[in-house]
């Protein structure tokens, strides 16, 4: 058992500003007194009873300081003191002041990949020490994976937040429902015995984004991000890939397998040619690709993603399994008898069921509102489709009669048209012979030397009737002249 001082944390320690928090935790800047040095408190909030689900219970703290304490590498965020009162356990624990991995790298214009083999190796370094000690930390995501300082050209990674974290013991069976859904195994969402291989597939999820910006298997809902963990729903899609060597994908696949016994382990990941390559080596690899540097846009969007959207906690439940489990309740419950000295446990394990299904149902009630919303939504439009339609149905009907009432009308015009076309016809041929008779009488009379006053007369007026009822082309046809007449 830990031990815990029980002296206030206040009277050694300054406490600083709040460097980030949790549901049932908040993690404070904080100055040893005495030396000077600087460190994190992470002020743990208490369960108050056993009946109570706000809190963490005493086991499971004792359990992440006893994990804490047994550990020692330079990947690792280091635990300094413990501290105890009324309503928190305070961890000291080493400051990790250079932020998440995931946000450095988002600040680069690009990554290489052998950068990012760099930053790999070190978690990679960091969960071989886990698992040689058979810890699993089963909540390895960007979120805990900081840097000590990143103003050095290689920023040195910690991996934190050891809440989850179990020793795996032989011949003991380890399930439970925890976690964050986006990173965990599908062994953890289908409720079957854990082990060192949770971490493994988490890591290729890690690197998967890493190289990427984009999540393997993040679906609309929690629940459909669940289905595509079962089913191993994912790709290489080229938008994302395009520049990623095939070592890379590789490494990734061998990570990313559903059978826990044919997925890499710690040690072969280690070993595994994307790792091991040297520089020179990885070099000549990547030159089969265009470019080798990776774009940070779609991982720094994948980050402010994660930032506004990341919830109050980590666990979540899968409700598909929660029959089964009480099943399994109801038949301990049957064979109680033989069980008393188990009593305790049991009433835990009913507990966190009792959490899960307030938890599912909860979210549930949320996906309820959404459908509704969006039903409501549809049926409006449907609506507004409707009116709309049956407006152009109208106008359409309108039109067609306007279009009827002008091809009458139109029609009406035409035969006037040829009517008058006709009449003109007809008074243009007769002044054509008027002007025909007039014009060889006139020649007559200018020929026989024949002048008179009538004549002149005759021809003006018969000019002056031309000109109201012929077009200038017809009277330039005719070889009337008033004054040669008159001559």
């Amino acid at each position: 058992m830990a031990f815990f001082k029980q002296q206030k944390v206040e009277d050694i320690y300054e406490i600083g500003e709040e460097l980030g928090s949790g549901q049932f935790a908040i993690v404070k800047k904080c100055r040893e007194k005495s030396t000077g040095l600087e460190f994190a408190a992470k002020f743990i909030k208490k369960r108050q009873s056993r009946a109570s689900r706000r809190g963490v219970s005493r086991e499971e703290i004792e359990r992440e300081v006893s994990i804490l304490q047994q550990i020692l590498h330079a990947n690792i965020v280091k635990l300094h003191d413990i501290y105890e009162n009324k309503t928190d356990v305070v961890l000291i624990l080493e400051l990790v002041s250079g932020g998440e991995l995931f946000d450095f790298l988002a600040q680069k214009e690009s990554l290489s990949e052998e950068e990012a083999t760099r930053f790999i190796k070190q978690i990679l370094d960091g969960v071989n020490y886990l698992h040689s000690k058979k810890i699993a930390h089963f909540d390895l995501k960007p979120e805990n994976i900081m840097l000590l300082d990143k103003n050095i050209p290689i920023p040195h990674i910690k991996l934190i937040d050891f809440g989850l974290a179990h020793k795996i013991e032989d011949g003991v069976e380890f399930k439970n429902i925890f976690g964050t859904p986006e990173f965990v195994a599908p062994e953890i969402v289908n409720y079957e015995p854990l082990g060192l291989a949770a971490d493994m597939w988490s890591i290729g999820v890690i690197t998967y984004i890493l190289l990427s910006g984009a999540s393997p298997f993040l679906g609309e809902t929690k629940q459909e991000t669940l289905a595509n963990i079962t089913a191993v729903n994912y790709d290489f899609d080229e938008e994302f890939f395009s520049n990623t060597s095939d070592l890379a994908k590789d490494f990734i696949q061998k990570l990313l397998v559903k059978d826990t016994r044919k997925r890499l382990t710690i040690q072969e990941a280690l070993s595994h040619p994307w790792i091991t390559l040297k520089d020179e080596t990885k070099v000549q690899e990547n030159k089969k690709v265009e470019n080798v540097q990776l774009k940070t846009k779609r991982l720094r969007e994948y980050t402010i993603k994660c930032h506004s959207s990341m919830p109050p906690n980590n666990t979540y439940i899968n409700f598909e399994r929660f029959a089964r489990i009480v099943e399994d309740i109801s038949r301990v419950e049957q064979g109680f008898s033989t069980l008393a000295a188990s009593h305790d446990s049991l009433q835990e394990d009913m507990d966190a069921l009792l959490s899960i299904y307030n938890e599912k149902e909860a979210w549930y009630k949320e996906e309820s509102e959404s459908v509704r919303h969006t039903l409501s939504q549809l049926k409006y439009e449907y609506r507004k489709m409707e009116s709309l339609k049956r407006h152009l149905h109208e106008d359409s009907e309108a039109v067609g009669a306007s279009l009827a009432g002008l091809c009458g009308k139109y029609a009406e015009l035409q035969s006037q048209y040829e009517s008058l076309r006709q009449e003109l016809s007809e008074e243009i041929k007769w002044i054509q012979d008027l002007m025909s008779s007039f014009q060889l009488e006139n020649e007559a009379c200018v020929n026989g030397n024949f002048h008179s006053v009538f004549n002149k007369d005759i021809n003006e007026s018969l000019m002056e009737l031309l000109n109201r009822s012929c077009c200038e082309e017809f009277l330039a046809g005719l070889n009337l002249d008033v004054t040669e007449s008159h001559q």
